[in-house]
C-alpha cells in the first residue's frame, strides 16, 4: 500500500513569516492525518522559517530546486548540503516552469536528482507534456523520453528513494485539469516504464503524484485512480484551509 502524498508547491509566494503562520494553521489537520505524507515546498528565503514551524509535526519541508554541485562559483544557486543543513527533507526537480523559463533539461534533471539522493534528500521529479505535444499525439513519446533520460539513468536502489510527479503543462495554473482517465493513463504509462527499467517491485512501490490545477473539488476523484498516489498542488496550496481540505481528502 503506497502512502498518499500531498505536496504543496508555493512557487514564488510567501515570506518567512507567512510560511510560519501557514504551518501553524495547518498543524491541527496534519496531526490527525497519519495516513498522508504532507510536504510543503517553500521559496528559499522561507525554508528555515518553515522548518522551525514544522518542528515536531509530520509536515515535511521541501525546496523547489537545487544545484547539482556541492559548492562553487554558481551565483544565485543553492546546494543540496545547504538544504539539508536547515532541515529540508525533499526537493522538487524538473518542474515544467524550470524547464520553460530556466533552461532545465532531462540531463540537468538527472544531475540534480543524483545530488539530492547523495545528500539524503527525497527528489520529487516532474515530467509532463505541453498542450502542443498532447494535441499532436506525442504525450507518450514525451513522457518516455523524459523518464528515460532523467530518472531512467538511475540505479534501482536510487529510483526506490524518489517520488515522481506527472504534471501536464497545459493544466498548470490554467484551471484546466486532466480528467481522471487522462491522468490515470499517463500515470499507468510511467509505472510501466518503471517496470521495464527497474522491475515490478520498484515500480509498484514508487509513488506518482498528479499536478495540474488540483483543488479540493477534484482531488478525491483523482485519488480513486489505481496509479495516482497524491498531488503536487500549486495555487490550492497557498491557502491553509484549501490545503487542509486536500490533506483530509
Amino acid at each position: 500500500m503506497r502512502l498518499p502524498v500531498i505536496a504543496g508547491n508555493w512557487k514564488m509566494h510567501k515570506t518567512a513569516s507567512e510560511a510560519a503562520a501557514f504551518v501553524d494553521a495547518l498543524r491541527p489537520t496534519a496531526e490527525r492525518a497519519l495516513n498522508r505524507e504532507i510536504i510543503i515546498a517553500a521559496a528559499f528565503p522561507a525554508l528555515a522559517s518553515a522548518v522551525r514551524a514544522a518542528d515536531g509535526t509530520n509536515i515535511r519541508i521541501s525546496a523547489q530546486n537545487l544545484h547539482w554541485e556541492s559548492q562553487g562559483a554558481y551565483t544565485g544557486e543553492v546546494s543540496a548540503g545547504m538544504l539539508t543543513a536547515i532541515g529540508c527533507t525533499h526537493v522538487i526537480i524538473g518542474h515544467s516552469e524550470r524547464r520553460q523559463y530556466f533552461g532545465e533539461t532531462d540531463g540537468t534533471v538527472h544531475l540534480r536528482t543524483l545530488a539530492a539522493l547523495e545528500s539524503g534528500l527525497t527528489p520529487i521529479v516532474c515530467v509532463g507534456e505541453t498542450l502542443d505535444q498532447r494535441e499532436a499525439g506525442h504525450t507518450e513519446t514525451v513522457l518516455r523520453e523524459q523518464f528515460t533520460a532523467g530518472v531512467g539513468q538511475l540505479e534501482t536502489v536510487q529510483f526506490e528513494q524518489l517520488i515522481l510527479a506527472y504534471e501536464p503543462v497545459w493544466a498548470i495554473g490554467t484551471g484546466r485539469t486532466a480528467t481522471p482517465e487522462i491522468a490515470e493513463a499517463s500515470h499507468k504509462l510511467l509505472r510501466s516504464l518503471a517496470v521495464g527499467r527497474f522491475g515490478a517491485s520498484a515500480a509498484a512501490a514508487v509513488r506518482i503524484l498528479y499536478g495540474g490545477s488540483v483543488k479540493p473539488s477534484n482531488f478525491g476523484e483523482l485519488l480513486t485512480c489505481e496509479n495516482i498516489d497524491g498531488g503536487l498542488v500549486g495555487g490550492a496550496s497557498l491557502d491553509p484551509d484549501s490545503f487542509a481540505a486536500l490533506v483530509r481528502t
